[in-house]
Parts: structure tokens; C-alpha cells; sequence
């Protein structure tokens, strides 16, 4: 038996890429991965011990950091009451900061199989981010994009599928395929949750297939907000795509034919859509491409500037390439503040340039490792605190916004992983401790779009903190303790006062918890868990648990504790008003109760259903079935309901919507 086919993987660079690879592993060959086989009677493994070679399933658990020996355990912060004279305040940020880079060639297994049967544990857990923050970011790429091809139909009415694997790059990524459906799938999508699209160009030559920007353009609409031109260019000369020489100024040269090839494009209106460098922090610098005059001669075409960068890989592990890196002695690198602050470093020159020509700046691709993650960091609590202040350190350094990378099942960091496809009759979701960092920095930033964030740490590097403004006043207040210790001698006391004003007469604190850094089940915000391992439906489970803490006016002070290891946003005025938090109560949701062990349900407003601008059944050949055992049951539906195939059923006396969908 043999591991099914998605692997992440980056390549040599310590701090290069993430893509999906393609092939087969030998048990016991990759790093974390308990074996299974036959036992002596050649029975076959059970599905619990198939997961576990898995690596979205992997229960590696490392040793937490010991504490620091000298660690100040009080400290306080005096914050201004306006931004007006709060210098290093960031620009302006939204509650969509953080989304998500879905590789192309995994999208099926996550969104949905097409545009009539679309994953209802996806929907949850975008709608989860969409009622804090408005909407959500999302890509459709990676290294699979500059291979993908435009085909008429793929076989089972699939949006995508897997070709050959591509014999010049050691990653084996194949090609992908796709159809109408991907953008069908993807209007449909955000016909149900406010979520806008970035694409890719394929980049593999410079005979130009402009097919997925014309799709894109005419199906998505508004809901398209970028074209990636070139993803990790740097690496192409490394991956035989391209012949010596090529560098900065070859590349430079290529994004110019691919402006004028957009612009003499009829079927591409809008031509100033493209989004480039997308350097993987690999050969060349930012600086080395700014000086081909790459920012004036494109900036009219150019919609965003973006970087893409992981602090650590696995490679050697996975594909015997590189250096190994020990899971165990990287660990304390993620737990403090200078992680985040290394990660941005050498994009600060490219942050201001940004600014100045009044572009986004965004982190189009990053994770924990390159090479799906390492075992026993990339899904621990420690990683959710890391991804939660490199989010805020790179806000806080005017990025725009940053996309989380998420792959198949033999990731390690995924936000979120859909059950094996053998497995998805009895198994349901799995979400990563760096979910819960996107909730929460979309909580944290809000929907009002003017939010503001500065960092306020003066305590060492493992008790950071931010400070964030809304509409010019002071709102939230954000504490990290990345310290492990049960013993409570390490939990700390940040003490906020305000300058040019007063503390409010209480503060309300949600607090990210669990039991260690190295942990990952049993995570919760606000007292909420999304679930442990194939639990999750998309839908927080518990009582929501906010801590009031009284302030001492007379002082102008409020003290905040913050356990050791644990993350607490302090709101200076009540959360439970929506309002305050930016939060729209109750939250859209997609109910997965299954009926039966093939059918599963869910609840949508009606009134979103039927503004849906999805394509109808009534344009597209058949895609098969909404219902177990009939091939042409959903048929007649798909003119009711545009793009989405459903059994309609009224509750009684609530006159809801049940849409079925198969997964």
C-alpha cells in the first residue's frame, strides 16, 4: 500500500517554496510518519492507520522550550489615546489581511469537485472569517500555475485535473488541466461568501495563454482582483525551465511581452491587473529586480507588488535535498518575536517602495517550512502563535496582506485539510493551529477598513505586544507570552495605561489557549475549538468565553494577565456589541449533519441562494448527481438555483433551505 499522491514541497533554499509534488513514498521514508502495513495475515491496514502516515495527521510532539532564565514578568504599556502622535503607526489594514494560497492542482479536493458540488466544511470555515472581516482573500496557483492548461471537458465533470508529471523540475509537478468549472466554481463560491480571487498567469514560456486571465475576467468579475505574472522566478533557472543566462533582467524583459500580450487582447479588458515579482527569497534579491527599472516601466500594469518566503524547510527529509533541519532544535526559533521581525527584514526597503507608489505590498505565498512543514511545528499551538505575530509584524511593516499556503494531506501546515478521499464517509475535517491566527487577526483588524496597528514590545522577545487603532482611537490592545511553563511562574502582567486619556472602566479579553506550545488538539478561542483531528464541520463548538477585567480609573491602569503559553486581544470596549468587535451575529452557516453516510446538508439564507451568479446547469453538459444513485437527479434543479445543486426542503414553520450536497 502506498501513500496517496499530494505532497508539498519546496526545494533547496532554507527559505524558498512551497509547491505540490506528485509521486509515491515508501513508508518510513519521510520524517514524523508512523508506519503502517499489512500485518502477517496481510490484512489491510485500518483507516486510523492510514492517516497516520499522512502527514496533516502526523501526531509528532516535540519537547516546549525551557523557560528563559530571566524573563520580566510585569511590564507596562503607555499607549496614546489617537494615532495623531503614535509614530511607526502602520497604514491602513483590513480585517482580510491574512487569506489563504491554495495550490492549483489541490483546489478539487478543498472547494469542491465543481460548480454544483462545492465542500460545505470550506464554506463554514471561510464564512467563520467572512463574519469578522467582511470577505476573504484567496489564490488559486502556486508552481502548478505556470504548467496549467485550458481544456473544453475534463472526464466526471471535474473543474481540474493532474497530467504527467513535468520531467525537468524535482519537485514531479504535473501539469493541471481545468475547465469553465474552475470559474464557476469559484462565482459560486462567492456567490454563498464574500471571497475574491487572485490567479496565475502560466509562466512555463512566453507563448502567452491568456486563457485563464479572459475566464477569469469574464466569470469572476469584480471578485478577481489580481493576475500573477511569474511565480518564483528566481528558481526557474534552477528548475530547468529556463537556459543561462537568466536573471532579474530576463525576467523583467518577459513580464514586459506579457503586458504587451494583455494588451493587445481584446478578451482581457482590464489591463492593469498583474501582480509580480513574486520572488521566493531565493538567488536574487528585491533590490536586484528594482534595478532593471522593473517598478516605472510596469507600475500603470501592476495591481499589487508581491514576495513570497518561508523561514525554514524539510527537504532533505522528503527528497534528500539540502540540509536536514531537526524539527526538535528549530522549534525555539518560532517561539518569540524575532521570528517575525527576521522574516520582514528584507522587505522593508521593498515596503516603502511599495507605499510610495500607492501599491499593496503582499506576502503572496508563505507557511511555516517549505516542503509541506515540519513535523511537530507547523500544526503545534506554537506555530498558531508564530503565524499570529508574524500576521501582526507584517501588517505592522505595511504589508497589505498575507497569504497562509495550504496543500494536500501530506502537509504538515495546513489552516485546514479535507479527509482523505477513502475516507470521507466516516471522517470528517481537520483544521491547523494557523486557522485560528486568521480568525484572529481578521478580529483584530475588523471590517472598518481603517484600522491601524503599531508594535508596542518592550518586554523581550517573548512577550510582544501591538497596540491597534480604529477610526484615529485606541480599540485593542494585542499580548503574547510565548513561554511554556504548566507551573504558572512564567504567566505575565501587561499593565495598559493611556496617555491623553483614561482606561475605560473595564476591558473585555479573549484569550488563545492550550495546554503547551507543542500540543495541537484541545486549541480555543474564547473559550470556542474548531475541533481536534477529523472533527471539524467549520463551525466553533463551546460557549463562548470572554474575561471582563475591572480597571483601576483612579490609576489609569489595566492589568491583563497572560498565561504562559497563551495570546490575549484586549477590546477597550465591549466585543459583544458587533459594533466593537466588527463581528455580524449569528454567523452564516452551512449545517453538515449527514442524513445518511453519503449526503450531507446545508443551510443557506435563501435570499443569497437566489442572488447567486454562478453559471446554470442549463449551459453546461451533465456533471452527474446531487443524490447517491441517480446520474441525472440534480439536472433539473440547477435553473432554480444557478451553479449550485440542491434538494429543496422546507422545515416546518421555518422556511429554510436545505441544500445537499455530495462530498
Amino acid at each position: 500500500m502506498l501513500l496517496p499522491s499530494l505532497l508539498a514541497l519546496g526545494l533547496l533554499s532554507t527559505t524558498a517554496r512551497a509547491v505540490t509534488v506528485y509521486g509515491q513514498i515508501p513508508f518510513g521514508q519521510t520524517s514524523g510518519l508512523a508506519s503502517a502495513t499489512a500485518g502477517a495475515d496481510g490484512a489491510v491496514p485500518t483507516a486510523d492507520s492510514f492517516t497516520k502516515l499522512l502527514a496533516a495527521y502526523d501526531e509528532t510532539t516535540l519537547r516546549p522550550p525551557q523557560p528563559p532564565q530571566e524573563q520580566s514578568l510585569t511590564f507596562t504599556l503607555n499607549l496614546a489615546a489617537s494615532n495623531v502622535s503614535v509614530p511607526n503607526l502602520s497604514i491602513m489594514q483590513h480585517g482580510s489581511f491574512y487569506g489563504f494560497s491554495i495550490e492549483m492542482s489541490v483546489i478539487t479536493q478543498l472547494m469542491g469537485k465543481n460548480a454544483s458540488h462545492i465542500q460545505v466544511p470550506f464554506l463554514n470555515l471561510i464564512a467563520q472569517i467572512q463574519q469578522r472581516a467582511g470577505g476573504v482573500h484567496i489564490r488559486m496557483g502556486g508552481n502548478t500555475q505556470d504548467f496549467a492548461y485550458y481544456v473544453d471537458k475534463i472526464d466526471n465533470g471535474h473543474a481540474t485535473s493532474k497530467e504527467k508529471s513535468d520531467p525537468k523540475n524535482p519537485t514531479l509537478t504535473p501539469a493541471v488541466l481545468y475547465t469553465d468549472e474552475l470559474f464557476h466554481l469559484a462565482a459560486n463560491i462567492s456567490s454563498l461568501v464574500n471571497v475574491r480571487w487572485y490567479l496565475g498567469i502560466p509562466f512555463n514560456d512566453t507563448n502567452w495563454r491568456l486563457t485563464i486571465a479572459q475566464k477569469g475576467q469574464a466569470i469572476l468579475g469584480d471578485h478577481l482582483i489580481g493576475l500573477q505574472g511569474g511565480n518564483e522566478p528566481d528558481y526557474y533557472l534552477g528548475h530547468g525551465h529556463r537556459i543561462e543566462p537568466y536573471g532579474p533582467e530576463e525576467y523583467a524583459n518577459e513580464f514586459e511581452s506579457l503586458i504587451k500580450a494583455v494588451q493587445n487582447d481584446a478578451n482581457v479588458p482590464i489591463k492593469n491587473m498583474l501582480i509580480g515579482p513574486s520572488l521566493a527569497s531565493g538567488p536574487w534579491t528585491p533590490r536586484q529586480v528594482w534595478d532593471t527599472n522593473y517598478l516605472d516601466r510596469f507600475k500603470d500594469s501592476l495591481c499589487a507588488i508581491t514576495m513570497e518566503h518561508y523561514p525554514s524547510n524539510n527537504c532533505f527529509v522528503q527528497f534528500n535535498v539540502g540540509s536536514y533541519v531537526d524539527p526538535q532544535e528549530t522549534f525555539p526559533a518560532f517561539l518569540n518575536h524575532n521570528a517575525g521581525l527576521n522574516l520582514v527584514e528584507p522587505y522593508r526597503e521593498t515596503s516603502e517602495l511599495a507605499r510610495g507608489l500607492g501599491k499593496p505590498f503582499i506576502m503572496f505565498e508563505t507557511n511555516s517550512a517549505t516542503c509541506g512543514g515540519l513535523p511537530g511545528i507547523s500544526d503545534s499551538f506554537g506555530a498558531g502563535l508564530w503565524a499570529l505575530d508574524y500576521g501582526l509584524t507584517m501588517a505592522a511593516t505595511n504589508f497589505s496582506g498575507a497569504l497562509l499556503h495550504v496543500g494536500g494531506q501530506n502537509v504538515y501546515y495546513n489552516p485546514f485539510t479535507a479527509p482523505p478521499t477513502n475516507q470521507s464517509a466516516f471522517n470528517e475535517w481537520t483544521v491547523g493551529a494557523i486557522y485560528y491566527s486568521v480568525i484572529i487577526v481578521a478580529e483584530i483588524f475588523g471590517k472598518s477598513n481603517v484600522s491601524q496597528i503599531v508594535d508596542t514590545s518592550n518586554n523581550g522577545i517573548y512577550t510582544p505586544s501591538y497596540a491597534i487603532y480604529d477610526n484615529g482611537a485606541l480599540s485593542k490592545v494585542a499580548l503574547f507570552n510565548f513561554i511554556d511553563d504548566p507551573s504558572g511562574a512564567h504567566d505575565i502582567t501587561g499593565t495598559i495605561t493611556v496617555n491623553g486619556g483614561q482606561v475605560p472602566p473595564q476591558v473585555w479579553v479573549k484569550y488563545f489557549l492550550a495546554d503547551s506550545v507543542s500540543v495541537k488538539t484541545n486549541l480555543t478561542w474564547a473559550g470556542q475549538t474548531f475541533g481536534n483531528k477529523f472533527q471539524v464541520d467549520g463551525r466553533p463548538k463551546g460557549d463562548l468565553n470572554i474575561t471582563t477585567i475591572q480597571c483601576d480609573q483612579g490609576a489609569n491602569q489595566c492589568h491583563v494577565p497572560v498565561k504562559a503559553p497563551s495570546f490575549a486581544l484586549v477590546f477597550l470596549s465591549d466585543p459583544n456589541a458587533p459594533a466593537a468587535a466588527g463581528i455580524d451575529a449569528p454567523a452564516l452557516t452551512f449545517e453538515t449533519t449527514a442524513f445518511t453516510k453519503t449526503v450531507n446538508t446545508a443551510t443557506v439564507d435563501p435570499a443569497v441562494l437566489a442572488t447567486s451568479n454562478g453559471h446554470s446547469g442549463k449551459e453546461r453538459s451533465k456533471l452527474g448527481s446531487t443524490s447517491s444513485g441517480s446520474v441525472n437527479a440534480a439536472e433539473g434543479l440547477r435553473a432554480l438555483i444557478p451553479g449550485v445543486s440542491v434538494l429543496l426542503s422546507m422545515l416546518l414553520g421555518a422556511g429554510v433551505v436545505m441544500a445537499a450536497l455530495t462530498r
